[in-house]
């Protein structure tokens, strides 16, 4: 709900961007016996190739499925991935800790998720710097603030809170903040336990409740090329036992991890997300699971990851149409190698966004405030990225060709070479016909001149100041004492390492 430039007090444009469907037709790339030539070539590196499980618990999911094991390969045959694909869900319902926040990863559906995983922080005030609990939480509020976001991400790492206790801070502050689908970093078995406890008595969820639906989710990745370690394999186990749904993503990068060609890449991507996903459906058919990809090129020159290049698209497309073939809901990501919030950061995240909406992606990680190729979130970048992210979703809203819409009236109201300021239609919906932007400046160059002439960044840092500077949201009532009473216990008892 945002009011419109020159809108009256008591007119309010009316916008809801929390349910969104995607209005573009998905795009292809390569040709349907293209597609089938690489979906089948994954099956043969899997199948003849192998991949490399570092857990044994997982190794002995996969032989009881019918795999060949050997020591620390694995090689999985297209009857398991056939059956996986076969029990997956074709659409997850996620759930908020309010129906209006409730989710839906469904054919059609789309979704977006802030930057997610970065080391540093960074804004023009503070300058740049390892990521702190301080950041962390006011990064959980800027996301909670636009309802463009839909689910909450591990935006940042709150390196000054010791990592055997940095989970309890990470879900208390998700739980306490806001009432978004939470994540859960997978970072070992007690950890990942942990959180779920924490979400179930955050929710005030039974264990069957909590059981009974999807309350959180967690994003794997594949060691390209071709390994599944210990803390991911063991997420894909523990979220498909807990029915919480995991995003299984190879993140490879053409020339590095992945062969230097866009359908070399996607075949080893294609192979890796179907042997996580036959994993988690191993453990326990019918788990919810999001086949997921992220693949870009490296700069040759440097070996520096790029991102919103022109093969980050082609990639993102190609996915879409694996991603179809298999029938799963789908994640993949935007984002930007750039060091700054300055053009080159918009292009490339702008870029990198289209592919995704063509491609017809369920959901896209790393959506706003992604810099350095992942290793800093900027508060300026995620407003700057929100600002597209709103428009994006107001093409989602369907062109009103009503009779009033096409306006015979105004038409005949306004004489040649009139103009239609003062014309009935006008005066109606001058209020609430636009989108109003939370940053763009649209006033000429003396007017903006005479503000200050102030630039995109200063005035982005003017939007997360101001949400900031506004109370913070208290999401649990009389629940919070029985989050703080687990955290502090199981803070005496030690705590829970992460696991490797």
């Amino acid at each position: 709900m945002r009011r419109g430039r020159g809108a009256k007090a008591d007119v309010v444009r009316e916008v809801n961007y929390r349910r969104l469907r995607n209005p573009f037709p998905p795009m292809s790339v390569v040709s349907d016996d293209r597609l089938e030539a690489i979906h089948e070539a994954a099956l043969t590196v899997l199948e003849d190739l192998g991949l490399r499980v570092l857990l044994p618990e997982a190794r002995a999911l996969f032989a009881k499925a019918g795999a060949r094991v050997e020591e620390d390969m694995v090689w999985i045959g297209r009857d398991i991935v056939a059956a996986a694909l076969a029990s997956a869900p074709k659409a997850i319902r996620l759930h908020g800790g309010t129906p209006a926040r409730d989710v839906d990863w469904s054919p059609g559906a789309l979704t977006f998720m802030p930057a997610s995983g970065t080391p540093h922080a960074t804004d023009r005030e503070r300058g740049r710097r390892p990521g702190t609990a301080r950041d962390y939480r006011e990064l959980i509020r800027l996301v909670h603030h636009f309802d463009v976001l839909h689910l909450h991400a591990p935006i940042v790492e709150p390196q000054d809170v010791p990592v055997h206790l940095r989970h309890y801070f990470a879900m208390d502050a998700q739980m306490r903040l806001s009432d978004k689908v939470p994540n859960v970093y997978a970072r070992g078995r007690p950890q990942v336990e942990d959180s779920f406890e924490m979400v179930a008595l955050a929710r005030g969820l039974s264990d069957e409740a909590f059981h009974g639906g999807v309350h959180c989710w967690g994003v794997i990745n594949s060691n390209s090329p071709r390994t599944l370690d210990i803390p991911m394999a063991q997420g894909l186990i523990d979220f498909a036992r807990h029915k919480q749904v995991t995003v299984m993503t190879p993140f490879t990068l053409m020339g590095a991890m992945a062969p230097i060609t866009v359908a070399g890449a996607m075949t080893l991507s294609h192979a890796e997300a179907l042997a996580g996903i036959a994993l988690t459906q191993c453990a326990r058919a019918g788990a919810p699971v999001m086949y997921g990809t992220f693949t870009s090129n490296v700069d040759m020159k440097s070996g520096a990851p790029a991102f919103g290049t022109p093969e980050h698209v082609k990639a993102s497309l190609l996915a879409g149409q694996l991603a179809r073939r298999t029938g799963l809901p789908w994640r993949c990501a935007a984002g930007s190698a750039s060091n700054l919030a300055d053009a080159q950061g918009a292009n490339e995240n702008q870029m990198g966004l289209w592919g995704c909406l063509l491609a017809g992606a369920t959901t896209t990680l790393h959506s706003t405030g992604w810099l350095e190729g992942g290793l800093t979130v900027g508060y300026e970048k995620l407003v700057v990225d929100v600002e597209v992210l709103q428009m994006v979703a107001e093409l989602c809203a369907p062109v009103d060709a009503s009779d009033e819409a096409i306006g015979l009236d105004a038409l005949a109201e306004v004489a040649p070479q009139g103009h239609f300021f003062a014309a009935g239609q006008t005066m109606r919906r001058y209020a609430t016909e636009f989108y109003a932007p939370i940053l763009h400046d649209f006033s000429n160059f003396g007017t903006w001149t005479e503000r200050g002439g102030r630039d995109a960044e200063a005035r982005a840092t003017d939007v997360w100041k101001a949400v900031l500077a506004e109370p913070e949201a208290a999401m649990l009532g009389d629940r919070q004492g029985a989050l703080d009473d687990f955290v502090a216990r199981r803070t005496e008892e030690g705590g829970a390492p992460p696991e490797s």
